[in-house]
């Protein structure tokens, strides 16, 4: 089954252009587009796309709130960044928003079409430049409750960059275990997404940057 994605920015060239390039990888499939976050929310409803590739400056209502309502009311979509913006502000609220990758629109595009497959499955998505504002912004939990040491495990091996399916495999477990793994260490550090969660393995030194 191809990575259903949809496309979201206020700019139609944009959008033609990244469905363009998109369509030649029969790996993908863009199911849509929309012009602002509103639309995103409401495609995404209708669509179910298994990422979202989002502006963030937009009309109507910015990326990132649409990111935060796209991850807490349908939280199967991963939602990657995709802008011309690198801001402290935005990429750190972008990630806080619950995005899964943040990629600059300068990104070549057979490495877009491998950062949307690796965004389908599970895998944390930054460009080398946002990940070392993420590191220097974002803060780690604070007084996080205990993970057990097969939650510690799925951590490391998460912020090491692998996916759901290899997590699995390498732990001898099912993938929907690795979920409900995953779900009770973003509830027990307080994060909402597995990209600030690799972040935290990375400062707490469970994992080198």
């Amino acid at each position: 089954m191809p990575v259903k994605i949809l496309i979201v920015d206020d700019h139609s060239v944009v959008r033609q252009g990244l469905r363009m390039f998109l369509s030649l990888d029969p790996d993908l499939e863009v199911v849509g587009e929309a012009s602002n976050g509103q639309e995103a929310i409401e495609m995404v409803e209708k669509l179910n796309p298994d990422v979202v590739l989002m502006d963030l400056l937009m009309p109507v209502m910015d990326g990132i709130t649409a990111t935060q309502i796209i991850r807490r009311d349908f939280s199967q979509s991963e939602v990657v960044a995709l802008t011309s913006v690198l801001e402290d502000a935005s990429v750190v609220n972008a990630v806080r928003a619950g995005a899964i990758g943040y990629l600059l629109k300068d990104t070549q595009a057979d490495e877009l079409c491998r950062a949307i497959k690796a965004a389908a499955a599970g895998q944390v998505q930054l460009s080398p430049r946002a990940a070392e504002r993420l590191m220097r912004e974002i803060r780690a939990p604070e007084s996080p409750e205990k993970l057990t040491e097969r939650e510690t495990e799925v951590l490391r091996l998460l912020a090491s960059g692998m996916a759901n399916k290899e997590i699995a495999l390498e732990m001898h477990i099912s993938e929907t275990t690795v979920k409900t793994h995953v779900s009770n260490i973003l509830m027990k550090l307080g994060v909402p997404s597995r990209t600030q969660a690799a972040l935290y393995a990375v400062r707490i030194g469970l994992v080198s940057q």
